[in-house]
């Protein structure tokens, strides 16, 4: 069975983007590249939200006619036009990037039957506002999180859920030169 996990860059104070939506502060850089082409790795089928799906929808294709693009870059834009997408939105009707599912009703009934699928796992880019409906509906497995030394005071989070306590299980940690460290946890049980 394939799990349903959440892969996000947080501050230090939890929050995955800062109170204007903006990622400038992530020290994104050579080392995490490498770290997130070793989660791309992972990766059966991606799953965003709305906002970040059309984030994502606006910028890969045009890498794959760009002459000027990294191979990185390049590798990625391929992977992704070609892997099946998984968008979660109540408010799209239709997507229109290449091998695009959407899930737009029957969320938990919907991720519940993609986990039974055979492959690789479920992997949330980022996407807080879904990511908090996932782990409201207790659908997320893991939680892949790099946590950037910087403290934002204030921005979007994932996790705020009304005061109730959620307890992780530490699998595995590793610290970036950047100061960032890369974390990955399970539910408790």
């Amino acid at each position: 069975m394939r799990k349903l996990v959440l892969f996000m860059h947080v501050s230090m104070d939890g929050y995955a983007s800062d109170s204007n939506g903006g990622l400038d502060w992530i020290p994104y850089n050579e080392e995490l590249e490498k770290y997130a082409e070793e989660v791309v790795a992972e990766v059966g089928s991606p799953v965003y939200g709305r906002t970040t799906y059309r984030m994502m929808e606006s910028y890969w294709p045009t890498v794959l006619d760009d002459p000027n693009a990294s191979r990185h870059g390049m590798e990625h834009a391929k992977w992704l036009q070609d892997v099946k997408k998984i968008v979660i939105s109540g408010s799209m009707d239709i997507v229109e990037w290449n091998n695009t599912m959407l899930i737009k009703d029957n969320i938990a009934e919907e991720i519940k039957a993609l986990k039974e699928q055979p492959g690789k796992n479920l992997v949330i880019f980022g996407s807080p506002g879904a990511a908090k409906t996932l782990l409201e509906l207790g659908l997320i497995d893991e939680f892949l999180l790099t946590i950037c030394p910087v403290i934002l005071g204030g921005g979007k989070s994932a996790f705020h859920r009304d005061g109730e306590k959620i307890r992780l299980k530490l699998l595995s940690s590793r610290t970036l030169k950047s100061g960032i460290i890369a974390a990955r946890y399970e539910l408790e049980k």
